[in-house]
């Protein structure tokens, strides 16, 4: 290795591992799974296919572990059913304001699933778990608002949130998911009629 080698690409050992998920996060969401190869990823990372082989057997173990990183770190739209500032109803409302970007790539799970096409088991698994741990969190917080049937509130709202996030990815606009927190609203109120707001 030259010294200008050595002075633009770090060791791969150090932080090599981080560098490859941080890679395939930001290439897996922006650009897509199949659109994006292993070469793309060890390159965007500053490694070597071998380094990232070294840790990664497989694509598909990449695209495994991008998924739980997620799942660990969160969907920032979802992360809001969380926050303690706001009521529960509120809570419910929060998840539908979606921020304005220049490419709107929705659900990174839900984009998994499309793309497995039902040939990613685990992958596949990863958004199953995903998405009803999600509809559970909604039916708890609409529980938490007075809804008298949370279980039927929250299945709603998850099909609600799901097709409105889809819809804005395919036509890269945010205007379905705007529609979409108008419709939860009729939702959630009408399912609290005579229910004190919390």
């Amino acid at each position: 290795m030259n010294d200008a080698t050595s002075q633009t690409r770090p060791p791969e050992g150090r932080g090599a591992r981080e560098r490859i998920e941080r890679a395939a996060a930001e290439l897996f969401y922006r650009n897509g799974i199949h659109a994006t190869g292993v070469e793309l990823v060890a390159r965007r990372a500053n490694v070597s296919k071998r380094t990232l082989y070294q840790h990664f057997a497989s694509k598909n173990d990449l695209v495994d572990n991008y998924l739980r990183g997620f799942e660990e770190r969160g969907v920032p739209t979802e992360r809001r059913l969380d926050d303690a500032g706001l009521p529960a109803r509120e809570r419910l409302l929060a998840i539908f304001d979606l921020r304005r970007s220049e490419v709107v790539r929705g659900c990174p799970f839900h984009n998994a699933a499309v793309e497995s096409a039902g040939s990613l088991t685990n992958t596949d698994e990863i958004v199953r778990s995903h998405k009803q741990k999600f509809t559970r969190r909604l039916v708890a917080v609409a529980r938490e608002a007075g809804a008298p049937d949370p279980q039927l509130l929250g299945q709603q709202l998850a099909v609600l949130f799901e097709g409105a996030t889809a819809m804005a990815t395919s036509l890269n606009d945010t205007a379905p998911v705007v529609h979409a927190r108008a419709a939860a609203a009729t939702l959630i109120d009408a399912a609290l009629v005579g229910e004190p707001r919390s």
